[in-house]
C-alpha cells in the first residue's frame, strides 16, 4: 500500500476516530450510551464510523436474494429506525427515513425484476450504514454536539483485488480534503462498510468492513488514535464462547493482532490493521457496554511478559494430504500443489511438510474439500497412475488452533508446552506448523476436540485458571467434609492461585446430581437426593465433557465394585483420586491394570489418603525408593481408631466404654468391627508393600482380630449391645503388659522379604509409637539410609476432616502437576 499523504492539521487538532459496531447501536438506549461515551472522551475533534444496527445487514442480504415480497421484513426495519428518530425528537429524520425506505423497496423490486448486479447488491446491502449514521448524527445533534454527516461513498474510492478491497489513496485523500473544507464541524459521523469504485459504482468492503473503513478514515484524517467499540473488553486471550476463562489482553503488537485475527479472533479483521501499521496508528479495542474498562491497545510495542498472548481457533476446516515415495527429492512438488489449489480458487490456511518430503498436507475450508481434492488428483494424475504418489486424502471435520505471541521468538519449549497441554487433554494432533518468525504455532485437531484442546492450551500457558471438572462419588462423612472444604476454598484458589475447581457431579449409591455451573451450590445434598438414578457411564461422560480439558473423579465410597471402573476412567484421560483402600489393596491383577491404564494415558492416580489420611505416607515411601534407598522394614500404627483406643486404655475405664466413646465421636466405622478386626490396617499394609515393589495380597497378611469369632457373625446392633464381652480378655492383656513395663499398641509390620503381620503388640516405652496422642498414626521406615534412626511420619490419622484434607491435597497435586507439565 502506498503511503497516503499526511493531513495538514496541527497535532493538537488531530481527531480521534471511533468506530461503533451494530450491537452498540441496536436501539435508542444504546445510541444514548454511545453519545455519552463520545462526550465523556473530551476530545475536541472526532470521526465516528458506524455499522448498521445489529442484524440489519443480514436482513438486507436476505431481502436482496428473496423471490417473494419483502414488505413485512422491510416494515420491521423501518419501525426500529423510526424509534430512534422518536428518541431524538427529530421529525425531519422520521420523514427522511420514510422516503429512503420507499427508495430501498424500489431497489429490491428492481433486483427481483431484472436480476441483481454487484453494484445493486452493494447499494442494498450498504443501506443499513446510511440509516444508522443518519440516526446517530441526529442523536448527537440532539445532545448538543456540532456534528456533520459523511456518506463514505462521496470520499472513498476502492477497487476490487484478490487480496480484498484496495484503497485508491491519492483520489480518496483529495476527496476527503475537499469535503472537509466544506464541512469543518469538529465531529463527523461516517458510514462504514460502503465506498465506490473508480467508475462511481457502489461497492462494499466485505463483512466487518466498517472496521476497515474506520482504519482508512483514521489514515485520511491523520488521526491520533483509532478506537473500535464492540461488546467485549478488548481482544481476549481466546474466544469466550469456547473458553469461559478468557482474559482481556491489555496490549498487543500489530503482528500479534494480525495472527490472532487471521486465525479466527472476531474482534478485528486483519485488513483493518494494515493502514494502521504503516502509519504507526495506535488502535484500541474497547467495550461500549463497559466503557470504564481500558480494553486492548494495539501498536508497534513488541515487549511481552509471556511467551503466548492468546489463542484462536478456526472450525469448519479440512486436512488435504498428498503422499508418496515418488515425491522424495523431486523439486517443484510443493509449487505444483499450491499452483493447482490457486488455479481452483482455494485458499490455504496452514501448510505442513515433513523433512523427508514424503508428504505435503494443508488445511483448507471444509466447504472447499471436494474441489481441492479433485484439483490435486487432476494435477498429479500421471504420478498417481504409475504409483509414484499413493494418492490424495481428505480428512473432514478439522479445527485449527493457533498460539500467538511475540514472546515466543527465541523461547525454547513453547511448542512442547502447547503439545503437552493438548496431549494431556487426550487430544491427538493431526498436523503442526510454525513459521520462521516464531510468532505463532498452529495445530490441526479433530473438530470435536477443538474446544477441549483450546481450553487445555489456554490453561497450559497460564492465560486462565487451571480448570478441573470434578465428580465426587460417596458423599458420606469424608465426601461431605471434602465438598464443604472445596466450597469454602473455591473462590480463593481461583483468584489467588488460578486454579479453577468445578464440582460438576455428585453421586451416592442411588442418585446423582449433574450440573454445568462453575459454582457448587450450598444445597448440593438436596439436589443429589432429588436427582436421577445413579448411572456411572453418564456420570463419567458429564465430568469429562468436550469443552473442559481436565477431569477428575474422586471416589470417597468404600465400594469394591467402583474400583473396577478406575482403569476405564484413567484410560479415558480422567484423573482418579480416592481415600478408599479397595483398589490399591484389592486383587493384584486389577491393581496392575489400573496402574497400567494410568501410565499409558498420562492420567494421574492419587490415593495418598488411603493409608495415612492427611499424612504424606505414600509420598514419603515413593521418595525414598525413587531416590535409590532400599527398604528394610516398615512398622507402626495405621489405624486412627485403634490408636485412640490404646492411647487411652490404661485400666481406669473398661475397653468397651472407650469403644463406645470412640464410636460416638465418629472415630470408628459405623460398624466398629471393621476397625477391630484389623482388616483395614492389613489393607493399608498391602498398599505400602505394593508401593515398595512387593507383590503382596491381602491373604498373605497375618491378621490378629480383636473380636472373638462368635461376635463377628451377629448383627451390628447385637454386637454393640455385647461390647462388654471384650473387656475380660483386654483387661488381661493390659495387666500383663503393665507387669512387664510395656504398652499395648495395634501394630502393622512389614519386612524386606514381604512378611506382613497385623496385631496387638507389647512395645517398650522407647518405641516411637509408645507416646502417640489422640488419633495419631505413626509409620517408621527403616532403610539403608535410615537404619540406626528410622524415618518417622506421625500425625492425626482418623476423622473425616483430616481424611478429606488429604484428598483435597491430592487434588491440588493433580492441578499442580498439570500446571508444571500441561
Amino acid at each position: 500500500m502506498p503511503s497516503p499523504p499526511a493531513d495538514s492539521a496541527q497535532p493538537d487538532q488531530r481527531p480521534c476516530v471511533h468506530k461503533f459496531g451494530g450491537s452498540s447501536l441496536a436501539n435508542a438506549a444504546r445510541m444514548a450510551r454511545v453519545s455519552s461515551i463520545l462526550r465523556d472522551a473530551g476530545e475536541p475533534a472526532q470521526l465516528i464510523v458506524v455499522s448498521a444496527l445489529q442484524g440489519v445487514t443480514n436482513v438486507l442480504v436476505a431481502l436482496s436474494e428473496a423471490t417473494d415480497d419483502p414488505a413485512t421484513m422491510l416494515a420491521d426495519l423501518l419501525l426500529r429506525h423510526l424509534a430512534l428518530a422518536a428518541a431524538s425528537a427529530d421529525a425531519a429524520l422520521r420523514d427522511w427515513l420514510q422516503r429512503d425506505f420507499d427508495a430501498c423497496a424500489m431497489l429490491l423490486a428492481q433486483a427481483r425484476g431484472a436480476g441483481c448486479s454487484k453494484a445493486l447488491h452493494a447499494r442494498i446491502h450498504g443501506r443499513g450504514e446510511i440509516w444508522s449514521a443518519r440516526c446517530l448524527q441526529s442523536r448527537l445533534c440532539h445532545d448538543g454536539r456540532d456534528c456533520a454527516l459523511l456518506d463514505a461513498r462521496d470520499v472513498l474510492t476502492v477497487h476490487r483485488h484478490e487480496m480484498g478491497a484496495q484503497v485508491d489513496w491519492t483520489r480518496s485523500q483529495a476527496a476527503w480534503s475537499a469535503w472537509r473544507a466544506q464541512n469543518p464541524q469538529p465531529h463527523v459521523v461516517v458510514t462504514g462498510f460502503i465506498a465506490r469504485d473508480a467508475s462511481g459504482a457502489d461497492i462494499t468492503l466485505g463483512r466487518n468492513g466498517s472496521d476497515y473503513s474506520a482504519a482508512i478514515f483514521a489514515v485520511l484524517s491523520n488521526a491520533r488514535e483509532l478506537t473500535l467499540w464492540g461488546d467485549t473488553d478488548g481482544m481476549l486471550s481466546a474466544d469466550p464462547r469456547l473458553v469461559g476463562e478468557a482474559v482481556s489482553l491489555p496490549q498487543l503488537s500489530y503482528t500479534e493482532a494480525c495472527e490472532l485475527a487471521y486465525f479466527g479472533a472476531r474482534v478485528i479483521h486483519p485488513q483493518t490493521l494494515l493502514p494502521a501499521m504503516q502509519r504507526a496508528l495506535p488502535i484500541r479495542i474497547r467495550n461500549s457496554f463497559n466503557p470504564a474498562h481500558p480494553g486492548t491497545r494495539i501498536d508497534h510495542d513488541r515487549s511481552s511478559a509471556t511467551a503466548v498472548k492468546g489463542l484462536s481457533a478456526m472450525l469448519g476446516m479440512a486436512l488435504l494430504n498428498l503422499e508418496g515415495a515418488g515425491m522424495l527429492g523431486v523439486p517443484g512438488t510443493a509449487e505444483r500443489v499450491f499452483g493447482a489449489l490457486r488455479a481452483a480458487g482455494i485458499s490455504v490456511s496452514m501448510i505442513s511438510q515433513g523433512s523427508s518430503e514424503h508428504s505435503i498436507c494443508c488445511v483448507i475450508r471444509d466447504a472447499d474439500g471436494a474441489q481441492a481434492r479433485a484439483a490435486l488428483l487432476h494435477a498429479f494424475a500421471a504420478e498417481i497412475g504409475d504409483g509414484r504418489i499413493q494418492g490424495v486424502t481428505l480428512t473432514r471435520d478439522i479445527g485449527v488452533i493457533a498460539a500467538v505471541g511475540e514472546g515466543m521468538i527465541g523461547q525454547p519449549g513453547v511448542a512442547a508446552r502447547l503439545l503437552s497441554g493438548i496431549a494431556r487433554a487426550q487430544v491427538s494432533v493431526r498436523a503442526i506448523a510454525q513459521g520462521a518468525s516464531e510468532r505463532s504455532i498452529s495445530v490441526a485437531v479433530g473438530a470435536g476436540d477443538t474446544t477441549r484442546a483450546l481450553r487445555a492450551a489456554h490453561a497450559a500457558f497460564l492465560l486462565s485458571g487451571q480448570t478441573l471438572s470434578i465428580g465426587i462419588i460417596g458423599p458420606g462423612q469424608i465426601g461431605t467434609a471434602l465438598l464443604e472444604q472445596l466450597r469454602a476454598a473455591q473462590s480463593r484458589l481461583r483468584h489467588e492461585h488460578a486454579i479453577d475447581l468445578r464440582v460438576r457431579a455428585i453421586a451416592d449409591s442411588r442418585r446423582q446430581w449433574l450440573d454445568a455451573g462453575s459454582e457448587m451450590p450450598a444445597d448440593w445434598r438436596a439436589r443429589v437426593q432429588s436427582g436421577a438414578a445413579t448411572d456411572l457411564a453418564a456420570f463419567a461422560a458429564h465430568v469429562h465433557p468436550g469443552h473442559l480439558p481436565h477431569a477428575v473423579i474422586i471416589d470417597c465410597s468404600a465400594s469394591d465394585a467402583l474400583a473396577d471402573a478406575y482403569a476405564g476412567w484413567l484410560q479415558a484421560g480422567i484423573h482418579v483420586i480416592t481415600p478408599s483402600k479397595r483398589a490399591a489393596s484389592g486383587p493384584l491383577e486389577r491393581w496392575q491394570s489400573i496402574r497400567t491404564a494410568a501410565a499409558s494415558s498420562g492420567a494421574q492416580l492419587r490415593y495418598e489418603a488411603s493409608v495415612g489420611a492427611g499424612l504424606p505416607v505414600i509420598q514419603t515411601l515413593r521418595d525414598l525408593i525413587d531416590t535409590g534407598d532400599t527398604l528394610r522394614a516398615i512398622d507402626g500404627v495405621l489405624s486412627g481408631t485403634l490408636s485412640w483406643l490404646f492411647n487411652h486404655y490404661d485400666g481406669s475405664r473398661p475397653f468397651s466404654a472407650l469403644l463406645r466413646e470412640a464410636h460416638a465421636r465418629g472415630y470408628t466405622e459405623p460398624d466398629p468391627r471393621d476397625d477391630l478386626a484389623g482388616m483395614d490396617v492389613a489393607r493399608k499394609l498391602v498398599i505400602l508393600a505394593r508401593e515398595a515393589g512387593l507383590a503382596l495380597d491381602i491373604e498373605q497378611v497375618a491378621v490378629q482380630s480383636l473380636v472373638p469369632e462368635a461376635l463377628m457373625r451377629i448383627e451390628r446392633d447385637r454386637f454393640m449391645a455385647r461390647l462388654d464381652e471384650l473387656d475380660t480378655d483386654m483387661a488381661a492383656r493390659l495387666a500383663q503388659a503393665q507387669r512387664r513395663g510395656t504398652r499395648l499398641r495395634y501394630l502393622a509390620t512389614l519386612d524386606a522379604q514381604g512378611t506382613a503381620t497385623v496385631g496387638l503388640r507389647e512395645i517398650a516405652d522407647t518405641h516411637a509409637a509408645a507416646h502417640l496422642r489422640a488419633t495419631d498414626n505413626l509409620l517408621q521406615f527403616s532403610t539403608r539410609r535410615y537404619c540406626d534412626n528410622p524415618l518417622v511420619v506421625q500425625g492425626p490419622g482418623a476423622g473425616p476432616e483430616v481424611t478429606a484434607a488429604g484428598v483435597f491435597a491430592d487434588l491440588l497435586r493433580v492441578a499442580g502437576n498439570l500446571r508444571r507439565n500441561p
